[in-house]
């Protein structure tokens, strides 16, 4: 559910007549994933209301012989936002709620840092990313995993610090689709879950595909998550298997937790396309009118000109629908969204002057295959000529990689030997952050200072002196990013606050240490 460790991907159309794949597609495509060294990889493309494409590659676990078909099935990330959009918009049809009814009409428990955006939040707001918060706020309480229920993270909202005012500005989160999640369940009696499965997926026919965890983990048909960790910094080294139950916490599924085949992707391609329409049916999922609403601009997106290789991929607008990015590439409107999740990536596109759509999805971080495909395969379709758009998103990555490791070079080459000011088990203690909770700072046997959070099962490890009364953190699972831990003290020479920021350059936002504030937990009398 997270969006991106992928570049905002543009993507294009054109009005020309409809043309199959590109000749020889399915050997570039695994060209490609053996020169990048993906695991595996599905693609599905729709032309017409027609399945042009849908196939896998690769295998779907390493060291293992099981090989990606068009029915395994691999977590999607934050291209299910678009489902719980989904899950909304039919609750409109049965006239249940309305777009802009105000969320604690619905859900009175809700409640945002600031009364008067609780008051005036729509269910328009929960989804497209104008609230106020910052960046990623609240990842934590899912990322990488929690043990906190669905109904205790979105209570826990109401102590996260607006980073903006409400409406100015957009930041993408996870957290209020987490809200929106909590609402269709308040208002159904069934949990997202079971609401997506009973009246989504299951009329929509996607039957290899799950909203359920279990039901996910259960499937023999199913990816495995792999990322890159042994080089120094996340994305650089080689590829790792990873353990699938850590890619994100179940209370986040409503931001991103179904897991789909590329045989089920071409028919939720097809239901987008087709306004609504059942594949094979003249009934409806969602109306026309519904779906409209979905693909309507509501939040400008800032925009970051691209590098000179990949430059002409900039778009000119980019704005956040409901579930959807609207952007464009070649003058022409593009219906897309990225999606990740620890060791998965997809990218869905919807071309609709064109009535042509696609979905890939990959069992790794190589996010690069996916855009360099996506804008060859659109270039294809706009009969455009090979711009090797692959190559140049490979170059970009490792590029950007190999800043990113000279800078955490440079930057641990030369901490200040100073501190730390105080002996180490004037260091412990419980410490709280309003809307976390807490963490417990402690001195093992050994002498070393560790670190524990308490919301987040098996998220601990030891803390290592930096500078100052700063010290960096050696997590137990290296699948969890580093962060510099910092001690303010009072005046008397106590810990009086604890901060905290990710140690590499290149850190997901999910892992929004930033935004925590740590003080001490008086102890009980």
């Amino acid at each position: 559910m997270k969006r991106v460790s992928l570049l905002a991907i543009a993507l294009a159309c054109s009005l020309n007549a409809l043309a199959a794949p590109p000749a020889n597609f399915e050997q570039r495509v695994e060209a490609l994933r053996k020169e990048i060294g993906v695991p595996g990889l599905s693609i599905s493309i729709v032309e017409d209301d027609k399945v042009t494409f849908a196939k896998g590659f690769g295998v779907r676990k390493l060291g293992a012989p099981e090989l990606v078909d068009a029915d395994t099935i691999f977590p999607n990330g934050s291209t299910g936002k678009a489902f719980t959009v989904a899950d909304l918009a039919i609750l409109v049809d049965q006239g249940k709620l309305s777009w802009d009814d105000k969320v604690i009409d619905h859900l009175p428990g809700f409640q945002m840092y600031d009364s008067w955006v609780t008051r005036e939040m729509t269910v328009r707001d929960l989804l497209v990313h104008r609230s106020g918060l910052g960046l990623g706020a609240g990842d934590l309480l899912f990322v990488p995993r929690t043990s906190l229920s669905r109904a205790e993270a979105v209570k826990r909202l109401r102590y996260i610090k607006p980073a903006t005012s409400f409406r100015s500005g957009y930041a993408y989160d996870n957290i209020l689709y987490m809200v929106a999640g909590q609402m269709i369940e308040a208002m159904t009696g069934e949990t997202w879950e079971k609401f997506t499965a009973e009246h989504v997926l299951k009329p929509a026919g996607m039957l290899n595909s799950t909203s359920d965890e279990d039901k996910r983990f259960a499937t023999a048909n199913r990816a495995y998550p792999h990322a890159r960790m042994n080089g120094g910094l996340r994305g650089a080294g080689t590829q790792e298997l990873l353990d699938e139950r850590d890619e994100l916490g179940r209370n986040a599924a409503p931001a991103g937790g179904l897991a789909i085949s590329a045989n089920d992707f071409a028919r939720w391609l097809r239901i987008q396309l087709g306004g609504g329409k059942l594949v094979d049916s003249d009934a409806h999922l969602f109306s026309t009118a519904a779906r409209d609403e979905m693909w309507t601009p509501r939040t400008i997106m800032p925009i970051s000109p691209r590098p000179g290789p990949i430059a002409a991929t900039t778009p000119n607008f980019d704005l956040y629908a409901l579930g959807w990015d609207v952007r464009d590439y070649r003058g022409v409107k593009l219906i897309s969204h990225g999606g990740a999740v620890f060791g998965f990536q997809t990218f869905v596109a919807l071309i609709p002057d064109k009535h042509v759509g696609f979905s890939m999805t990959i069992n790794s971080e190589d996010g690069e295959i996916l855009v360099g495909l996506a804008f060859e395969l659109l270039d294809h379709y706009l009969d455009a000529p090979a711009q090797g758009w692959p190559e140049k998103f490979i170059a970009f990555k490792k590029s950007r990689i190999a800043a990113g490791l000279e800078a955490y070079k440079a930057k641990a080459a030369k901490p200040a030997k100073v501190g730390p000011s105080l002996a180490l088990k004037n260091y412990v203690g419980t410490f709280s952050d309003p809307w976390y909770g807490n963490i417990e700072v402690a001195l093992n046997k050994a002498g070393k200072l560790t670190i524990d959070f308490k919301s987040t099962p098996n998220m601990g490890g030891t803390l290592e002196h930096w500078q100052y009364d700063s010290f960096s953190t050696k997590f137990d699972d290296k699948n969890i990013e580093p962060a510099y831990v910092n001690f303010a003290l009072d005046a008397d020479g106590k810990v009086e606050k604890i901060t905290m920021k990710p140690v590499s350059p290149l850190a997901d936002f999910s892992y929004d240490y930033q935004d925590l504030s740590f003080t001490p937990v008086a102890a009980k009398q």
